[in-house]
């Protein structure tokens, strides 16, 4: 669905429940308009208009929807205040790029842990800014360096060009520095979205996701019954590697329904989990996990003290350590493919993985596709046969 399209859905829900909020998009950025209250403390409500600074992309509205649920929610409980949007309104308006990178950088992290809707999850900001921003933003530092360019469209297109085309760093770097540069009014090179493109699995990675049978085979490799219960966890319910640390359990007790419930402080937040394969639950022994929680390994998990990354980086080392000869998001994917092959609608899957539609439906494409094109054909044979 375009974005012209998505927002069009949007904002007909929000009419048909009576709101008057809309998200709009002008240019290539998007924002919130509606009767909001007046800024000189009047009780009279006016149309006004709220910066996002979000580009019109796919991931920028699903951003704008939570923004506006958090107005809508401040508007009905009389808590909305000018003073927690009128930042983001002016620093487009009024931003001058620093002279010196490693200022704006710091500028920029600054404002990033200061926005009010960061701020109910700390740990996942953290998570966020280590992980999503901060190797993008140091590699334009370092080329900045090397090449003694400044802090120009050319330096941009410089650092997005250093990560492969066609993988995921490089379309996770043209959005970290698309924030970055919007930041501080620097203009994006024209042709900026499509030398971003590569989200999702390398198009030579996809073919060899293990199957069900070397999934359990491997399992057997793993000595250490707690790590093997992680294993088990993700190869059922698809999570991301901290998330098995990050979850409530209580589910899989003897009389449990055996959904799990990621929990509010992860990456992505709260969402629900089902299992597939359901028989796998016995197979790798987690009706004990709801009873015993404490049974999988014992790594740090206060995030006072340590992020989501360095815990899901824990687990990533731990299947080096014991050779297996896959990755634990090789278990997440090999998950999401089992929901496609058994007829799982897209939109329930991408939630239980936690992510949304549009990114599913990215990084699953090539299975998508296929299991489309094989229901048209199977629809078409069976026609065939009752008319010949």
């Amino acid at each position: 669905m375009t974005v012209s399209k998505k927002l069009k859905a949007i904002n007909l829900a929000l009419a048909s429940k009576g709101s008057s909020m809309r998200i709009e998009q002008r240019g290539e950025r998007l924002n919130l308009r509606g009767p909001l209250p007046s800024k000189d403390g009047n009780e009279r409500r006016a149309v006004q208009r709220i910066s996002l600074r979000l580009s019109a992309t796919p991931e920028g509205v699903e951003e704008a929807e939570r923004i506006l649920e958090l107005v809508v929610l401040q508007l009905q409980h009389n808590k909305f205040d000018w003073k927690y949007w009128e930042r983001q309104t002016n620093t487009t308006q009024k931003k001058s790029v620093p002279s010196d990178l490693e200022d704006a950088i710091e500028k920029f992290k600054t404002n990033f842990f200061s926005n009010p809707l960061r701020r109910k999850s700390p740990a996942g900001t953290k998570t966020t800014w280590s992980s999503a921003y901060l190797p993008y933003i140091n590699r334009l530092l370092t080329i900045a360096k090397t090449s003694q360019k400044g802090f120009t469209t050319n330096l941009l297109s410089l650092t997005l060009a250093s990560y492969s085309e066609n993988s995921r760093s490089r379309q996770q770097c043209a959005t970290a520095l698309s924030a970055f540069a919007g930041h501080f009014g620097v203009a994006l090179p024209k042709d900026w979205k499509a030398e971003a493109k590569g989200y999702g699995l390398h198009k030579a990675h996809f073919r060899h996701l293990p199957n069900d049978n070397l999934i359990l085979k491997f399992w057997e490799l793993i000595p250490n019954p707690r790590w093997r219960l992680a294993y088990g966890l993700m190869a059922t319910y698809g999570l991301r590697n901290h998330e098995i640390f990050f979850s409530d359990l209580s589910s899989l007790s003897k009389n449990g329904d055996k959904v799990i419930r990621v929990l509010p402080n992860t990456k992505t937040g709260e969402h629900q989990a089902w299992p597939f394969h359901p028989d796998w639950i016995k197979r790798f022994g987690l009706e004990r996990l709801g009873e015993e929680p404490t049974a999988l390994p014992e790594i740090n998990t206060d995030l006072a003290k340590t992020t989501l990354q360095q815990v899901g980086r824990r687990v990533s080392e731990q299947f080096r350590r014991y050779n297996l000869p896959l990755t634990p998001y090789d278990l997440r994917h090999s998950w999401a493919v089992r929901t496609i092959h058994i007829g799982l609608p897209d939109t329930v899957a991408a939630r239980m993985m936690g992510h949304s539609v549009s990114i599913h439906t990215k990084t699953y494409h090539h299975w998508l596709t296929r299991r489309d094109q094989q229901q048209a054909v199977d629809n078409a044979l069976a026609r065939y046969i009752i008319t010949s």
